[in-house]
């Protein structure tokens, strides 16, 4: 049975898409973007629903036939998002059967999701019967005060928080603050991505992991999202 990895986070803005956009290449994984807004994964891709006229994943839920997923070179199979996604979403039951039934027909071995910031039914559904929910947060006292919420509300599912946009020194106090937050629950903490600027400004559409080797000021991103899906690997497999 596949490993179902949900990334969610209470807030918008702490780098969720960009995590599991290369988590999803590294791992394998078809990506589902349950995302209904246009700086997800699924534009990164290069999917227009603009230019389309169904929604798959929409359809998936109407039809209760596994959608088929988009190929690209040097990068995950996507399930792609839609805005619609707001104005008709699915139950969480819905949601949840939804995943597991196509994780079974699409047989892989892990399948990566990306959720819209915030609670929602959605989120709550593939939070559901995941594996294991990877939660990035900044080392900022607004991510972090989302953070301590999100784990106060979820301390019981399989939670690991993932430090993103670490700056090269990091402010001690904030560090602390995320220990503090963890400290007594079973969430985990996984290695930390480094603050890389060109990251965000990057035009390309494969993976940073995809490139061969990634551009110099990259690299230690790359290695970051490495390390990361090494922890995903074993936190689902131990």
């Amino acid at each position: 049975m596949a490993k179902i990895i949900v990334l969610h986070s209470r807030k918008g803005g702490v780098g969720k898409s960009t995590i599991a956009y290369e988590l999803a290449y590294l791992l394998g994984a078809p990506l589902v973007d349950t995302e209904h807004d246009g700086g997800g994964v699924t534009r990164k891709f290069g999917y227009r629903h603009e230019d389309r006229l169904r929604a798959p994943m929409l359809q998936a839920f109407e039809s209760g036939k596994t959608p088929k997923l988009l190929k690209g070179h040097n990068k995950a199979r996507l399930l792609p998002g839609h805005p619609d996604l707001y104005v008709y979403p699915p139950s969480e039951e819905v949601m949840a059967e939804s995943l597991l039934q196509w994780a079974k027909d699409w047989g892989d071995e892990y399948v990566v999701v990306d959720t819209h910031p915030g609670a929602s039914s959605t989120a709550h559904g593939a939070m559901s019967v995941a594996d294991l929910v990877l939660t990035p947060t900044a080392l900022r006292t607004l991510d972090l005060d989302g953070t301590e919420q999100f784990v106060k509300e979820a301390a019981d599912y399989p939670l690991a928080i993932v430090p993103n946009f670490v700056p090269r020194t990091p402010p001690q106090a904030e560090i602390d603050r995320l220990r503090q937050i963890v400290s007594g629950t079973p969430v985990q903490v996984t290695p930390f991505v480094p603050a890389v600027l060109t990251v965000g400004t990057r035009k390309k559409r494969m993976a940073i992991t995809a490139e061969e080797p990634p551009s110099r000021s990259l690299q230690p991103v790359a290695e970051a999202m490495t390390k990361i899906a090494d922890f995903v690997k074993g936190y689902v497999h131990e």
